[in-house]
């Protein structure tokens, strides 16, 4: 299927058919690259595999529509095993499908959303439900190995680390599971559990035994998964809604972001801490910048925002931490001092966080249903921005704002819309 879509590159516009790639060989210079772990290595959010236009589209794809949801309100990233796209959406399916010819290897089904973030070994997915069930399914045939219950929703980050498996229920519990040998048909066994008061959609970061989150309480922590204590927390007494991200690493330092919404809008906080104890090395405060054309209200400011476990999740590119935070600007933080790099404005707000391949920024911005100054609706946008200046270098209309931070694989970059629509997209040279 050939499809038109509007492709700017230093803002000359031009026309690119998309779906021409059955005509071509593209990627012959990159080599396949699994994405394996959420926003990759040490939650980085980066690859050093480039990506340059023009762009094709290898495909589209509507997944089916939650009947009682027609806009989906979180789409997170996939995984990408030997050209096998693993991933949940909120039509409360669970897929995989061949990037090659577009077909579903396997389709899972449970009876919610699936708004976990998934995580894989040599033959097994892991991800949770809005069932309240956690599964463990088979990566060649879809067939259910395990599924443990929990009695709430599970919209976390799932990952295994050594013979266990980690993940959050919704204001439930962090749940430690012993899957070492597990019956087929059984439950696995709890090796222990934290309570979790507090969070809903939960995200960690596990980096040589040690979990980098927000725990029980309201601050941001890591936690010694082997020795099941606290290694250090910086604790936050706030009487408002809060909402810290995913971290990024590097060898000294943690890296995160956080939303205070407070009674006159939201403010940002941006950190480095001594991933050790926590000491600080830098925090920057900006107040959130909605942009001409946001409806200002705690919705758009704050709610909307934390179905999204890639929130404010930084990108880390040599000595510079990228943030998106919802709101109007992208902003580069010097990662020894914390001074501001760059920032790149637009007048609509981000929709998703970076992703850096090479020495590009790629990050979803928002336009749907939203009306500028002659009353016209802008179409949401794909972004591609230097990494060393934050120029736009170039940007593509797409169906739906884009609701997770796009994966790259080879010569391949993807990501979902809250109009239910799964993008391939793909080097055409």
């Amino acid at each position: 299927m050939l499809h038109a879509s509007r492709f700017r590159i230093n803002n000359w516009p031009c026309r690119l058919l998309l779906g021409v790639l059955a005509l071509a060989s593209p990627g012959a210079c990159h080599p396949d690259v699994n994405w394996l772990q959420f926003r990759g290595q040490n939650g980085a959010g980066y690859t050093s595999n480039a990506l340059y236009p023009p762009l094709g589209m290898r495909w589209k794809l509507r997944l089916q529509e939650n009947l009682k949801e027609k806009e989906a309100r979180a789409f997170n990233p996939p995984l990408v095993i030997d050209d096998i796209l693993y991933f949940g959406s909120t039509d409360g399916n669970f897929y995989a499908m061949d990037t090659r010819t577009g077909f579903m290897r396997w389709i899972f089904q449970t009876r919610g959303r699936v708004n976990s973030i998934p995580y894989a070994d040599k033959d097994t997915v892991y991800f949770g439900s809005n069932d309240t069930y956690a599964y463990a399914v088979d990566l060649k045939t879809g067939k259910e190995r395990w599924r443990f219950r929990t009695g709430n929703t599970i919209q976390s980050l799932i990952l295994r680390y050594k013979d266990s498996v980690i993940f959050t229920s919704d204001q439930g519990a962090t749940f430690f599971l012993d899957v070492s040998n597990v019956p087929e048909g059984s439950q696995p066994p709890v090796e222990y559990r934290i309570p979790n008061p507090v969070w809903s959609h939960h995200t960690f970061q596990e980096f040589d035994g040690v979990l980098y989150w927000a725990p029980q309480g309201r601050g941001f922590g890591a936690f010694d998964i082997e020795a099941r204590k606290f290694l250090w927390e910086v604790d936050v007494t706030a009487p408002y809604p809060l909402w810290y991200s995913f971290p990024a690493l590097d060898d000294d330092r943690v890296y995160y972001g956080s939303n205070f919404f407070t009674s006159d809008g939201s403010l940002l906080h941006f950190y480095a801490a001594d991933r050790r104890d926590g000491s600080s090395a830098w925090e920057v405060e900006r107040r959130f910048e909605p942009g001409p054309y946001m409806n200002r209200n705690y919705n758009n400011y704050f709610r909307r925002h934390v179905y999204l476990l890639d929130y404010m999740a930084p990108a880390l590119y040599g000595d510079t931490a990228i943030y998106t935070s919802g709101d109007a600007l992208v902003r580069a933080f010097d990662v020894s001092s914390g001074s501001e790099a760059w920032t790149r404005r637009f007048e609509y707000p981000t929709s998703s966080a970076p992703t850096i391949a090479g020495d590009r920024v790629y990050l979803g911005i928002h336009g749907s249903a939203i009306q500028d100054e002659d009353d016209q609706t802008v179409a949401p946008r794909l972004i591609c921005l230097s990494a060393r200046s934050g120029n736009i270098l170039w940007e593509m209309d797409v169906e739906g704002a884009i609701l997770s931070a796009p994966v790259i694989s080879g010569s391949r970059i993807m990501f979902g819309t809250d109009k239910l629509m799964f993008y391939v997209l793909e080097e055409v040279f």
